[in-house]
């Protein structure tokens, strides 16, 4: 495989991890939510940031693709200066979001499913209920950062 195929795989398995994992995160707390709406529609303001928060994920991914496409010139065809070695590299500094993401996506989705029956007990605790998901989010966000900050070294190494 030659570095720009390398590289445009990193950037797709971010993407799809990151967005697989959102896409079962959410199902868990919406399956949830639906239930617990269609008791007391009221709750759906509560209930709202828990569904979206796993997304957040998916959002990860396809930004450190659309880095790695700004980067490294991919877009247009372009990016046929590439080794292999700086594509394997690109594709490695990838990883950590396509993993971590969505793990952490579906783990999300789970404590926000948790988090819902807070909710729907005491709709005045949502954003308590908030923080529970929201730590998980910790993981998520530090995987973006590792993820950019190799990208940013094998750029600087190009």
């Amino acid at each position: 495989m030659t570095g720009f195929q390398w590289a445009l795989l990193g950037a797709t398995v971010a993407t799809v991890g990151g967005g697989a994992g959102s896409a079962m995160g959410i199902t868990y707390i919406a399956n949830v939510s639906a239930g617990i709406l269609s008791e007391d529609p009221e709750k759906f303001g509560g209930l709202l940031p828990l569904c979206a928060i796993p997304g957040t994920q998916g959002i990860y991914g396809f930004i450190t693709a659309v880095l790695v496409l700004v980067f490294f010139g991919l877009i247009g065809g372009g990016g046929n200066n590439l080794t292999t070695a700086q594509g394997v590299q690109i594709f490695i500094a990838c990883l950590p979001v396509a993993f971590s993401c969505c793990i952490s996506a579906i783990y999300q989705g789970l404590t926000s499913a948790g988090a819902a029956g807070m909710v729907a007990k005491r709709v005045e605790e949502a954003g308590k209920a908030l923080i529970l998901p929201a730590l998980v989010e910790t993981y998520a966000a530090l995987s973006l950062i590792v993820s950019i900050l190799l990208l940013l070294s094998i750029k600087a190494a190009s």
